[in-house]
């Protein structure tokens, strides 16, 4: 996994946070966390929503079983990097991570779900509640 995020994050920073491929017009960010055991940075790719001034990312890991090691990272430690793109330039910037919880949540992944199908097919993969995440950008 760790090659083929690799080459889909050199991708996104070559192309101004655009990618083809299996990931081709599904808006991404790019989110580094800091290991909850390693304290290391961690980047990957994830797909976002736009919600205002915050972006909403879905920890789906594909419908795996367990949750994906960036969103165990965001919860040991919130404060995150964010690298967004338009096709032309990146802007990176620091968000507070914070999961959304009930109808909130609910209501986000639907949406999601419904702008991009197989999301709704990953829920079906698995058993796990696929959480939702807030990132609000840090205020300077």
């Amino acid at each position: 996994m760790s090659e083929w995020n690799d080459k889909i994050i050199e991708e996104f920073r070559a192309n101004g946070g655009k990618v083809g491929g299996p990931f081709e017009g599904t808006p991404l960010i790019l989110l580094t966390t800091t290991g909850a055991r390693t304290g290391t940075a961690r980047t990957n790719p994830v797909a976002c929503l736009r919600d205002g001034d915050r972006l909403l990312v879905f920890a789906s890991y594909a419908g795996a079983p367990r949750h994906p090691d960036w969103y165990h990272n965001l919860l040991a430690n919130p404060t995150v990097t964010v690298e967004v793109g338009d096709g032309t330039a990146i802007e990176t910037f620091t968000a507070t991570a914070v999961p959304l919880a009930g109808e909130e949540r609910d209501r986000f992944y639907a949406r999601q779900a419904e702008l991009v199908p197989v999301f709704a097919e990953y829920q079906t993969r698995t058993s796990r509640v696929i959480p939702v995440v807030a990132l609000y950008p840090a205020r300077s």
